[in-house]
């Protein structure tokens, strides 16, 4: 099976595309505001990533969420309900992290299908 890869640096691949399945590299927002602009960041940045993939977000299969502080879940899970499409929700992970940068306070990675 073939592998493709979109975005590529030279640290990491943004999307890797392994068969029908749709890998994206770590989300991060912009390093300014809370969890939530930085929520919104991601979200947006994921439905440009995916559909550079041919993909969408009700297609997503799995996504895991770092929070730099678990106390602003809510905050995060405030604007990801918004997001997420209703009927065809994720299997999902949240957990705590001490992420790249002390101004990231939310990271996320998703696996989906094309």
């Amino acid at each position: 099976m073939s592998i493709r890869r979109i975005d590529v640096g030279p640290r990491m691949s943004q999307i890797v595309i392994h068969g029908d399945t749709v890998y994206l590299a770590g989300q991060v927002g912009q390093p300014t505001g809370n969890v939530a602009s930085q929520t919104r960041d991601i979200l947006a940045a994921v439905d440009e990533l995916l559909a550079k993939a041919g993909s969408d977000k009700t297609k997503i299969l799995q996504a895991i969420i770092w929070l730099a502080d678990m106390t602003t879940f809510a905050e995060m899970n405030a604007e990801w309900d918004k997001w997420v499409p209703q009927g065809n929700t994720p299997a999902r992970a949240t957990g705590e992290a001490k992420l790249a940068t002390p101004e990231y306070l939310v990271e996320v990675i998703i696996t989906a299908a094309i």
